[in-house]
C-alpha cells in the first residue's frame, strides 16, 4: 500500500480522498490555487503544494506541475479525483514516465473510451448495444443534417469529447439544426478543445441507467447500478441505487453488459457504463444502449457506496498499488437504497444560473453523509463549480430514503448565497418522483411548479423580523429594553413591518400586508399566532435568516445605501455574474423582440444566452467578445421605450 499520495484535484472530491486515505493511515499531499488558499482541502491534508493562479489552466491543469508536486513531496501516487487530468490520457503517460502511480485506468483504457464515436464502435465489437446514430469523422454540416433526417428527429449533437452536458444539443425540428450544431460544437471546442460531434436518436421516454464497475485491468466486477434520470439541461441533479423498478433479470443483463464493456479494454480501477434506457413501456432487455463510458470515479459514487457498503476510494488505492480485486461478483449485495442530491450555488428562479457569495451560515444535519468542499465563512468562487455539497441519505426503502433526503435537505442551513435548496426539496415532494416514474424528461415537463418562487410564509416572516429586531438574543431581556421604543418600524431589503414589543417573550409583527402576527416565545421555541412554530433564528453576517421548512433570509436596509444598479430597468442587460462575453449578436440601431439572444456569456464553465426583456431598438453595446466582465456589468442598452416606434 502506499505511504503518500497526491491529490490532482479540489474540492468536495478531495476532501472525499482525503477521508478514506485517513482511515487507511495514508498520508496525503493536496495542491492549490491562488483562490483556494484557505480551501477546507488544503487544510485537511498532511501537506499542500501551491500551483499557480485560480484559472484552471494556471493551475489544476498544469500537469508538469502537480508532477512536480508530487516528487518534491515524495508522493508515490497520484489520485485524479474527477474532472480536471482526470481522463487525459497523456497526464497518465507523463505521471508513469516520471516512475508515479496513476490512480486510475491505463491511459490506452482511456483513449479508448475517450472520443464517444470510436467508444460506440468498440462497444458494438464487444456485443454491448448502442444507440442508433451517426458515429462518423465527417463534420461537414450539410452531411451532420442530411445524417440527421435518416436517423429521424428527434435527434441528439453529442461532443465526441464530451461529459457533462456540454457540446450537447436536443433538436426536435430540421430547421433548428443549423444553429444546435453550431452552438453546440463552439461549446465542445471550448470545454475540451475538440469540436467534433456526433449524432444519435433521442429518445422520447429516456432514462439514465449507470453501472458501476471495478477491474484490476484483467477482470471486472459490476457495483449494480445508479439511476440518474433526475437532470435539468443534461446536468444530474439527484441521483438514486438501486434503478426503481429494475428487476433481477434485467440488472443481471445490464451488469454483464458493462462488465464486457470494462474487460473489452482491460480496465483498471473504477469506471461507469452510461446507459440509455427506454422507459415508456419498463425495463426490458431491448431497451437498453451504450452511451459512454466515465474513465474515472463519479460524482454520484456514494450511493453506490451506501448500498454495497463497499469504499470505491479504497478499493482505487488497493488496486493501483498491485493488489487483486478485494471482491468477486457474488460477494457483492444491495442493501437497501440510497439517494444523492446536489446542492448549487445557484439562482433557480433567475434560470438556474450559478451564483457566487460569501457563506455567512452553513450547516448540516448529522442524520445523512455530507460530502463537502467548503466551510461556513468560505466563498464561492466563479473559477470552479458552484457545488456546495452533496447530501446523501440510506434506509431500508426507497420511500424511507426518500422520507431521508427530505428530512435532511429541510434541516440544511445556507445563507450568503442562493441557492437550489428549495427547488431540491420540490423535487423530492413530487409525486411521479416519489412513485419511482422518473425519467430526463421530469423536471423539464414540471418546471414551471418546481421553480415557482412562491411568497415566503408570512408568519415565517414575522420571526425574520424579530430577529433582525435582536429580540431572540437571551441578553435582551425577552425584548424589553430602556433605551429602544416599545413601536418602531423595522427595515430590509425587500419590505419593512412594524414591531410592537408587548411584553417579555411577546411582540406584535405587522408586515407589509397589514396583518398583524402575534409572536411568543420561551428560550428558543417560537408560537406565531398561538401555533408552534419548528424554526430556528440566525443572525450572520448576510443578516438575518430563519430555518425549518421553506427559509427565509431577511438583509437589513442601510438607510444610506442607494441603488447603483439598473434598479429594474429592462432597457439595461447586465452580466448575472463575472465570466467572459464570449459573443455579441446585435449591433447598435438593430430592432430586438423580447426573448433575443443579446450575447452569450461564458461562466463556470456554462454557456448562458443573454436575452432582451422587452421589445425595443439598441441604443449601445457596452462589451465586445473577448471582454471579461464583473457581476452586474452593463452589456446592451436599448432605447427607452417611448424613444421606440
Amino acid at each position: 500500500m502506499f505511504q503518500k499520495i497526491l491529490i490532482a484535484n479540489r474540492g468536495e472530491i478531495a476532501c472525499r480522498v482525503i477521508d478514506s486515505c485517513r482511515r487507511m493511515g495514508v498520508a496525503t499531499v493536496a495542491v492549490f490555487s491562488d483562490a483556494d488558499r484557505g480551501a477546507r482541502h488544503v487544510a485537511m491534508a498532511d501537506e499542500a503544494v501551491h500551483l499557480g493562479g485560480p484559472a484552471p489552466a494556471d493551475s489544476y491543469l498544469k500537469g508538469d506541475a502537480i508532477i512536480a508536486a508530487a516528487k518534491a513531496t515524495g508522493a508515490q501516487a497520484i489520485h485524479p479525483g474527477y474532472g480536471f487530468l482526470s481522463e487525459n490520457p497523456d497526464f497518465v503517460d507523463a505521471v508513469e514516465a516520471a516512475g508515479l502511480v496513476f490512480i486510475g485506468p491505463s491511459a490506452k483504457a482511456i483513449r479508448a473510451m475517450g472520443l464517444k464515436d470510436a467508444a460506440k464502435a468498440l462497444m458494438e465489437k464487444a456485443g454491448v448495444p448502442v444507440v442508433p446514430g451517426y458515429h462518423g469523422s465527417n463534420q461537414d454540416p450539410a452531411y451532420l443534417a442530411e445524417q440527421a433526417g435518416k436517423i429521424g428527429y428527434p435527434v441528439l449533437i453529442k461532443a465526441v469529447a464530451g461529459g457533462g452536458g456540454k457540446g450537447m444539443r436536443q433538436v426536435n425540428d430540421p430547421k433548428d439544426f443549423a444553429d444546435a450544431l453550431v452552438s453546440a460544437q463552439s461549446e465542445a471546442k471550448n470545454a475540451f478543445g475538440n469540436p467534433d460531434v456526433l449524432i444519435e436518436k433521442y429518445i422520447l421516454q429516456p432514462r439514465h441507467i449507470e453501472v458501476q464497475v471495478f477491474g484490476d485491468g484483467h477482470r471486472a466486477v459490476h457495483l449494480f447500478e445508479r439511476d440518474c434520470s433526475l437532470q435539468r439541461r443534461h446536468q444530474k441533479v439527484i441521483e438514486e441505487a438501486p434503478a426503481p423498478g429494475m428487476t433481477p433479470e434485467i440488472r443481471k443483463i445490464m451488469g454483464a453488459a458493462a462488465t464486457r464493456a470494462a474487460e473489452a479494454i482491460g480496465y483498471k480501477g473504477a469506471g461507469t457504463i452510461e446507459f440509455i434506457v427506454d422507459g415508456s413501456n419498463g425495463l426490458r432487455e431491448d431497451g437498453f444502449w451504450f452511451m459512454e463510458m466515465n474513465t474515472r470515479l463519479q460524482v454520484e459514487h456514494p450511493v453506490t457506496e451506501a448500498i454495497t457498503g463497499v469504499d470505491l476510494v479504497e478499493w482505487q488505492l488497493r488496486v493501483a498499488s498491485g493488489e487483486p480485486l478485494p471482491a468477486r461478483q457474488e460477494d457483492l449485495h444491495i442493501h437497501g437504497h440510497a439517494f444523492e442530491a446536489r446542492l448549487y450555488a445557484e439562482d433557480v428562479p433567475a434560470g438556474f444560473l450559478p451564483a457566487t457569495g460569501m457563506l455567512a451560515h452553513l450547516q448540516f444535519p448529522d442524520h445523512a453523509r455530507i460530502e463537502t468542499g467548503v466551510r461556513q465563512g468560505d466563498t464561492i468562487s466563479p473559477w470552479y463549480d458552484p457545488m456546495i455539497a452533496k447530501i446523501v441519505t440510506h434506509g431500508p426503502t426507497r420511500a424511507i430514503a426518500l422520507r431521508e433526503l427530505e428530512a435532511a435537505l429541510v434541516d440544511t442551513e445556507v445563507a450568503g448565497s442562493v441557492t437550489n435548496l428549495d427547488f431540491l426539496i420540490a423535487l423530492t415532494r413530487h409525486q411521479g418522483f416519489r412513485d419511482g416514474e422518473v425519467d430526463t424528461g421530469l423536471i423539464g415537463r414540471d418546471l414551471d411548479a418546481l421553480v415557482a418562487a412562491s411568497e415566503p410564509d408570512p408568519r415565517t416572516r414575522a420571526l425574520g423580523v424579530i430577529g433582525l429586531a435582536g429580540l431572540d438574543k437571551p441578553d435582551t431581556k425577552g425584548g424589553m429594553t430602556l433605551w429602544q421604543p416599545l413601536r418602531r418600524t423595522i427595515t430590509w431589503d425587500g419590505g419593512q413591518a412594524v414591531l410592537e414589543v408587548l411584553g417579555p417573550g411577546a411582540a406584535r409583527v405587522t408586515l407589509d400586508d397589514g396583518t398583524p402576527r402575534e409572536v411568543c416565545w420561551r428560550g428558543d421555541r417560537w408560537w406565531v399566532d398561538q401555533a408552534l412554530r419548528r424554526h430556528r433564528i440566525v443572525s450572520h453576517p448576510a443578516g438575518v435568516s430563519v430555518f425549518g421548512g421553506r427559509a427565509v433570509h431577511l438583509t437589513p436596509l442601510d438607510p444610506l445605501d442607494r441603488d447603483s444598479g439598473a434598479g429594474g430597468n429592462q432597457a439595461l442587460t447586465l452580466s448575472p455574474m463575472p465570466g467572459l462575453v464570449k459573443s455579441v449578436h446585435v449591433e447598435a440601431g438593430q430592432a430586438v423582440k423580447a426573448g433575443d439572444r443579446l450575447a452569450v456569456l461564458e461562466a463556470m464553465k456554462m454557456e448562458h444566452s443573454l436575452t432582451a426583456a422587452r421589445d425595443g431598438v439598441v441604443a449601445e453595446v457596452l462589451a465586445r467578445a473577448g471582454d471579461q466582465v464583473e457581476a452586474g456589468a452593463p452589456l446592451i442598452r436599448l432605447e427607452e421605450e417611448e424613444t421606440v416606434a
